[in-house]
């Protein structure tokens, strides 16, 4: 009986019979246990540290300004104007515009962003209605609200991670495990303080994965008894909810970010894939994928209204995103490959030219390749083509065409959020079986080499370590994750600040110049407008911005009268109006490697011995 069970619910990596025998029953000492329980609380205290420290970057402006029901043309076209304008104005439009509804949010993304759905959008400009003013009293920074809605979201991805990790592997110890190692994980704090939709995307991303695999276990175990027993579970009402919650989890992933259709993908490739894998009953596995499929149409069809948005508005979208196009090189593309995934664990910057950033990240990913190794050789294939599509199918789709056509869309971590949690699935499982009380197997299981001899890796034989060498690593992923988020929580800017890294410096420089006042323009790259509401979170009240419509503007005498007493900065200019400056008052004195700040020299009548000079030329 057993085995027959065995044999017709063998389509999913949940075989209970097997894992309980091999993982199910594996526990931790009971002060493991509570250790592990303790880094979840201090995942999610660190979720909330610090909250208003890192520089409020660009693409967060970006997300307060579309839920405050603003475009960008209207605030360039009321910004640039050849005027002088106190930096703490620009804060007036990350407040919900006068006179708008969730209508203008809507509208602001369909014309400039039509990329991103409007879902996370939507629900900032409700938690910026409902609790900005009584929480910015609270806190006394309007920083701490917008971010504290990610953080909040962020931490339904632990329940979600321990429910996919006991679908996955029926243990508590490793579903304890998997949860502990995302609650500390530098990638998935940081991205948890970000006001940016990264943290709900994670949360789908294993959500819709749980809610896929339970559907088909519930659906497996009520039909495997008999071709009635399968009639009776695809007309029960239990099924079609659970394929219902699955479409609807897929709904709100696409809602939530476009780069959700990569574990839509990786969903797609794993039945099919076990399909394959798993033969054994036909008739219920086409049943199966009736129901997987028409949840798929569900989702698409709940999703169509955004997707017209998108095929509408596809030259804009195309557009914004045209900087992944640019090829880096084969070798940007490693490093950064070894730094998205080792972040999971480790996140030190060392500097990006610094061998040590890298060197320290290695052991890292021999773990995680180990893990990986463990999962193939040990469980189902059920359970390792999950783990192992989850990862190199979004993986592939990114990187494939950056090595082809060039680009580093697979070279931006965040685009890469739906390969992660089996990443950390794949190190719990592998640590779990070196940490539990029993040891889990020695050589081959003789369970699993008789049931799936024909589709297990035989490389060389597997070497099983001591308790104490895998203790002391999961000692060492605690203490470089615990770390790395205090590190991060102390630091003013961090490597995701992409274009507004410097931000931080260049407020300094600003806040300590005397009589300052700011030079810009739209910029040659349009993200001038975002960086500079970033920098007015960080000026003090003395910091005067003079925004340029057009470089003409500098050769007339209101510049110059607007200039008068000032100390004179120009932050990335284009590269019209850096070339007029540097006509009209010389060569500019650069005062921040890596970002394009200069210091203007104004001499007095700096014009006319220019003219003169001019004239003796001539």
């Amino acid at each position: 009986m057993e085995h027959g069970l065995l044999v017709s619910g063998s389509f999913v990596l949940l075989t209970y019979q097997i894992e309980l025998g091999v993982v199910g029953a594996v526990r931790f000492p009971e002060w493991l246990r509570g250790l592990l329980i303790l880094l979840i609380v201090i995942g999610v205290v660190f979720r909330f540290v610090n909250l208003n420290h890192k520089v409020y970057w660009h693409d967060e402006v970006y997300t307060t300004m579309r839920a405050a029901g603003y475009t960008r043309g209207e605030i360039d076209q009321e910004l640039f104007q050849n005027r002088q304008i106190p930096g703490i104005e620009l804060q007036r439009y990350q407040q919900i515009k006068p006179g708008s509804t969730a209508a203008h949010t809507i509208q602001s993304l369909a014309i400039e962003d039509p990329q991103h759905p409007p879902l996370y959008f939507l629900m900032t400009r409700y938690w910026m209605q409902w609790l900005g003013k009584g929480m910015t009293r609270l806190f006394n920074s309007p920083l701490t609200v917008m971010r504290s809605l990610p953080a909040l979201l962020s931490l339904l991805a632990l329940p979600a991670m321990y429910g996919l990790a006991w679908e996955l592997f029926t243990s508590h110890a490793v579903s304890l495990l998997a949860t502990a190692l995302m609650a500390i994980s530098p990638f998935d704090v940081l991205f948890a303080q970000t006001a940016r939709q990264y943290s709900l995307l994670t949360v789908m991303v294993i959500l819709s994965s749980y809610l896929l695999l339970r559907a088909i276990r519930l659906f497996q175990a009520a039909a495997s008894q008999s071709a009635t027993a399968q009639r009776h579970a695809a007309r029960s009402p239990l099924t079609w909810l659970n394929w219902g919650l699955y479409a609807i989890s897929v709904a709100i992933g696409l809602y939530t970010q476009p780069f959700f259709l990569l574990t839509i993908i990786s969903h797609i490739a794993y039945v099919v894939a076990c399909f394959y894998w798993e033969p054994h009953f036909s008739k219920q596995r086409e049943t199966v994928f009736k129901f997987f499929a028409g949840s798929l149409a569900i989702a698409v069809l709940l999703f169509s209204p955004w997707l017209v948005v998108i095929v509408i508005n596809v030259q804009r979208a195309i557009a914004t995103t045209d900087w992944t196009h640019t090829a880096p090189g084969i070798d940007y593309l490693l490093k950064l490959w070894l730094l998205s995934f080792t972040a999971l664990f480790i996140d030190f910057d060392f500097g990006f030219d610094n061998p040590w950033t890298f060197i320290a990240r290695i052991p890292f990913l021999g773990l995680i390749m180990l893990s990986l190794y463990a999962v193939c050789r040990r469980t189902p294939p059920a359970t390792w083509l999950f783990i192992l599509l989850s990862i190199l199918v979004p993986f592939g789709l990114l990187a494939i065409p950056d090595l082809i056509l060039g680009g580093k869309r697979s070279a931006t971590s965040r685009y890469l959020i739906a390969c992660f949690p089996a990443v950390q699935l794949a190190v719990a499982y592998f640590l779990t079986t070196q940490l539990s009380l029993k040891r889990v197997y020695s050589g081959r299981s003789p369970v699993l080499s008789h049931t799936y001899t024909p589709y297990t890796l035989r490389p060389a034989p597997y070497t099983v370590c001591k308790t104490w060498v895998w203790r002391g690593t999961l000692a060492i992923i605690m203490v470089t994750s615990l770390a790395s988020l205090t590190a991060s929580a102390l630091s003013n800017s961090w490597w995701n600040r992409d274009v507004s890294y410097y931000n931080d410096q260049t407020a300094d420089i600003l806040n300590k110049t005397a009589s300052p006042i700011v030079i810009s323009d739209i910029g040659d790259d349009y993200t001038n407008t975002g960086d500079l509401i970033s920098l007015s979170y960080r000026l003090d009240n003395k910091v005067e911005l003079l925004l340029v419509q057009s470089p003409d503007f500098v050769e007339t005498k209101e510049f110059q009268t607007l200039l008068k007493g000032k100390t004179a900065i120009a932050f990335r200019p284009s590269k019209p109006l850096h070339q007029t400056l540097e006509q009209t008052f010389g060569q500019m004195q650069r005062i921040l490697p890596g970002e394009r700040l200069w210091k203007i020299e104004i001499a007095p009548n700096n014009n006319s011995n220019r003219n003169e000079k001019n004239k003796k030329k001539d």
